[in-house]
């Protein structure tokens, strides 16, 4: 027979004490299995995680270094320590494209000077051409790189320099090409902007009205003298225009010796930062006539052109960008477990 409802005797024997500490008992136990299969779960999903990020940047080092092998294996041409072997008469290129500053990223002097010598030391290089279509830049990198081709052009003197402008060749890039023996642009060219440019901007009133406080602290009398928050100081004004003068002076010079007498002496404002197309370059002696990359080739009876350029690989620029990024986001991972793990023993 079926004991329900429970009698009388049956509901005192489980209401007794002794039956209540059994049950806690009980449930206490299952409780802490309960927490330990829990905290088994989180920790075997925590390494699941860790595992599968040392799996996938694997990968990609793998994915990586398979595009990297095929990329050289795809390159055209023989090299030795990164020097182009043509055993074929040619015209020897290097590039000055985009902006001349110091960084690995942009034209800069040591790369551009180690393809100059490259160029110049090669056996069967008839001339060297320097590919340009820059703004312009740094003047240290642009002064570097001119220096470097009167140099090598003073060890190599069978060899000529010739400047092709392209879109642009302007400032930092024209004080580059005034080192060649000619320069050939397009008749739309942007040539010139022989100056020098050190940007700054006043906002002291601005500051006053949205109540900005300049708190800034010098240990010199003239450190804070491009501050945007204070008014000009005719002593530091006059300093700074006398520095930009000099460095104006080194670039006038360079144009002159590179240029000579083809300079146009009764040119009006010649080394003021004005700009010219290129038909007007020609005209006022900046440039010597219109062609390019062809035309120089027809005239010089080479067909080869050889590219001496020190380039960044694409696979080097993509591994830097996604590695920092896949950096971060192992740092960011790592950073979460850790808290994560912390306020699982807080709590």
């Amino acid at each position: 027979m079926s004991d329900w409802p429970p009698k009388p005797s049956s509901e005192q024997q489980s209401n007794s004490p002794s039956n209540h500490s059994d049950q806690n008992q009980v449930q206490g136990q299952e409780w802490k299995i309960l927490e330990k299969a829990v905290l088994a779960s989180v920790e075997e999903q925590r390494r699941a995680r860790r595992w599968g990020i040392f799996f996938k940047l694997l990968s990609f080092l793998y994915l990586m270094f398979i595009l990297i092998m095929l990329g050289k294996g795809c390159s055209t041409g023989s090299q030795v320590d990164g020097t182009p072997i043509v055993s074929d008469e040619h015209i020897a290129v290097v590039d000055i494209q985009g902006m001349i500053a110091g960084d690995a990223t942009s034209v800069n002097s040591k790369d551009t000077n180690k393809a100059l010598k490259r160029a110049f030391e090669a056996k069967n290089a008839k001339a060297v051409v320097l590919n340009i279509n820059s703004p312009g830049g740094s003047p240290v990198q642009s002064d570097e790189i001119w220096q470097e081709i009167r140099y090598q052009k003073s060890q190599n003197t069978d060899k000529k320099v010739y400047a092709i402008i392209g879109d642009m060749g302007a400032s930092g890039a024209y004080y580059i090409a005034s080192a060649a023996d000619e320069i050939y642009v397009n008749p739309s060219s942007i040539v010139g902007s022989i100056g020098v440019i050190m940007p700054n901007y006043g906002v002291t009133e601005l500051a006053k009205k949205l109540g900005v406080e300049d708190r800034t602290m010098t240990s010199g009398d003239h450190k804070s003298l491009l501050s945007w928050t204070k008014p000009v100081d005719e002593e530091e004004k006059a300093h700074v225009q006398a520095l930009l003068n000099n460095v104006h002076e080194h670039f006038i010079t360079a144009v002159k010796e590179g240029r000579g007498k083809r300079l146009k002496a009764d040119t009006p404002d010649l080394f003021s930062g004005l700009f010219w197309t290129g038909d007007q370059a020609i005209k006022i002696g900046l440039a010597d006539k219109a062609g390019n990359l062809t035309t120089l080739a027809r005239e010089l009876k080479v067909d080869k052109k050889v590219d001496y350029t020190v380039k960044r690989s694409p696979f080097e620029s993509l591994l830097g960008t996604v590695g920092t990024s896949i950096g971060n986001g192992i740092g960011q991972s790592i950073n979460q477990q850790i808290e994560a793990q912390s306020q699982a023993k807080l709590q």
